[in-house]
């Protein structure tokens, strides 16, 4: 095994935060989290260097954090006061968005990594109530036991699986959904939304040979079809191409996509790969 590859799943949380750090030092950044550095040491770095398409992951990664931030304000400005962070991973938005000590915030993840946040971030305020909780979400009884906590103590809330779904298979993504849905304050929930194209190069072999240690499980025949048959309904769909363009942050091109003939049509269709959804209950 290189000393670059990712082990598991808890170090595509290294991974992602690695993104985050490399946007913040550049000069025309898009959004500041000074922390991403504290989290990452020197193994989120190297591992964000290591990993195919490096490049258009980057660009992605600093995109849906646009995406989902403002998503975040937008529903909080209509009432929740809950957000539920499951498999938050290295995500520092309590400590760099501006909300109130009034909102609560949950995070839920593996021990290792509610611990290595725990112990970096000890010095730092957050900006709102912040609750870190570390919870195998893989467990049914204590998965549920926490639902119930949460729902008895909120108005209304907001779910963030920034990330998560596409490690759950079809059928813990299904259940996952079904339960959320059954708690009648879980009112919002964000997730990504995958084209099939992307899709289909999650099962390219070199794909798979990178990310075995934490594959890629959620493949649905239809991706919004798959959450409305849960009873969760799309709000607002906001696709990576369409909005980096708006902010001059256009994509680059993968080069699994320089390979194919009519790659100029294809250059087009990049802009509707990947996005980032509102659900909400039908």
């Amino acid at each position: 095994m290189s000393k670059n590859e990712i082990k598991d799943i808890t170090d595509t949380a290294l991974w992602i935060a690695a993104y985050r750090a490399e946007e913040s030092n550049r000069k025309d950044a898009l959004f500041s989290d000074p922390l991403a550095q504290v989290l990452i040491g020197d193994f989120g770095a190297a591992l964000a260097t290591y990993t195919q398409g490096s490049r258009f992951t980057s660009w992605s990664v600093v995109i849906r954090t646009l995406i989902v931030d403002q998503f975040i304000l937008n529903l909080i400005n209509l009432g929740v006061d809950t957000i539920l962070n499951l498999g938050a991973g290295l995500d520092t938005r309590p400590y760099r968005l501006p909300i109130g000590p009034d909102i609560k915030w949950i995070e839920i993840d593996f021990p290792q990594l509610i611990n290595r946040k725990n112990n970096l971030l000890q010095t730092f305020k957050p900006n709102c109530h912040l609750e870190r909780i570390a919870l195998d979400l893989t467990s049914d009884n204590l998965r549920q036991s926490l639902f119930r906590d949460v729902s008895s103590k909120s108005k209304k809330v907001l779910i963030l699986t920034e990330g998560v779904i596409p490690y759950l298979s079809n059928h813990d993504v299904r259940l996952l959904a079904q339960e959320l849905h059954s708690f009648y304050n879980f009112e919002y929930w964000i997730t990504e939304y995958y084209s099939p194209e992307i899709l289909s190069f999650l099962r390219t072999p070199k794909r798979i040979k990178q990310m075995k240690n934490a594959p890629f499980l959620f493949y649905p025949d239809h991706w919004f079809n798959f959450f409305l048959e849960q009873g969760w309904k799309e709000e607002m769909t906001k696709y990576f191409g369409i909005e980096s363009e708006k902010i001059g942050r256009t994509p680059p091109t993968p080069g699994w996509l320089k390979q194919k003939e009519n790659s100029k049509q294809l250059e087009e269709l990049v802009k509707f790969y990947l996005g980032y959804t509102i659900y909400s209950k039908t």
